[in-house]
C-alpha cells in the first residue's frame, strides 16, 4: 500500500519555495553536491552506490529514489545496486550487534 500524503511529490514549486527561504545556503548546498558526486578519486558510479547505501540507512525515501536512478545513470546493475544495500544493511545491523558490548558491560557492574 502507497501513502501517497506521508511524503510529498518533489517539485520545482517546492525546490523553488527551499531556495528562496534560504538562497545562499541553497546555492552553497548545490554547489557542494555537484562538486561531491563528480567523478574524481571515485568513479561516479561508485559515488552512486555509495549514496544509495548511505540512502538506506538514513532512511531518507527522496534520496534513495534519485541515487538509485543517479546510479543506473551512472552504469550501476540492478545486482551492485542491491549488494550495495546489503552492505548498509549489514553496517547498520553491526552497529546493534556491536553496542551490544556496552550492554553486557553494564550488566556485569
Amino acid at each position: 500500500m502507497k501513502n501517497e500524503n506521508l511524503y510529498p511529490q518533489v517539485t520545482m514549486e517546492l525546490a523553488d519555495k527551499r531556495e528562496a527561504l534560504a538562497p545562499e545556503i541553497m546555492e552553497i548546498w548545490n554547489n557542494f553536491s555537484k562538486t561531491v558526486f563528480k567523478e574524481g578519486a571515485l568513479p561516479e558510479k561508485t559515488k552512486q552506490l555509495i549514496a544509495v547505501a548511505v540512502a538506506h540507512v538514513t532512511q531518507c525515501p527522496y534520496c534513495i529514489r534519485s541515487h538509485t536512478k543517479q546510479a543506473i545513470r551512472k552504469g550501476a546493475s540492478k545486482e551492485e545496486i542491491m549488494e550495495a544495500i546489503c552492505v548498509a544493511a549489514e553496517m547498520r545491523a553491526g552497529g546493534a550487534y556491536a553496542h551490544a558490548n556496552i550492554a553486557l558491560d553494564e550488566m556485569e557492574k
